[in-house]
């Protein structure tokens, strides 16, 4: 990006824009604009994806897989908390929606926009309290368990 410093000089910087001593980062606009992209295509309200950004915009892990995600539709899976990444936490709200749907499988109506932004809401919030998430991840699927 191109622009003035406060000294009337050409600057570029690869993050962001330098005016006046603000540094202007158009990627976090983007991944904003992005995620709440993602949101309405989710079916999630602007304040909810509101708050999910409250937890992305302070965690620079957080950060980076979504700007992964948006550009690639793709999880790194660089995050771990407790030994758990972003790709266990889809997979376990995959299998809550085959458990609530009572089908088995991932079906075509299958909300995955929802499901991915779950994951980072679910990350963010079990890097806060990884024993809440650890006791809904490993106490099993009820009478669907086989033994």
């Amino acid at each position: 990006m191109v622009g003035y410093n406060y000294h009337n000089k050409k600057t570029k910087d690869s993050d962001g824009l330098k005016m006046a001593g603000i540094l202007y980062d158009a990627r976090k606009i983007k991944a904003y604009e992005g995620m709440l992209a993602l949101g309405e295509l989710a079916g999630e309200d602007k304040a909810w994806c509101d708050a999910l950004w409250e937890e992305i915009i302070f965690d620079a892990e957080l950060m980076d897989e979504l700007v992964f995600y948006l550009e690639n539709h793709s999880i790194m899976d660089k995050i771990k908390c407790e030994g758990y990444g972003l790709t266990d936490l889809y997979i376990w709200q995959m299998n809550r929606y085959n458990i609530i749907g009572d089908t088995g499988k991932n079906t075509a109506a299958c909300n995955k926009e929802r499901m991915v932004l779950h994951a980072f809401y679910d990350m963010a919030a079990m890097k806060k309290n990884p024993a809440v998430y650890l006791k809904r991840m490993t106490l099993g699927r009820g009478m669907d368990e086989q033994a």
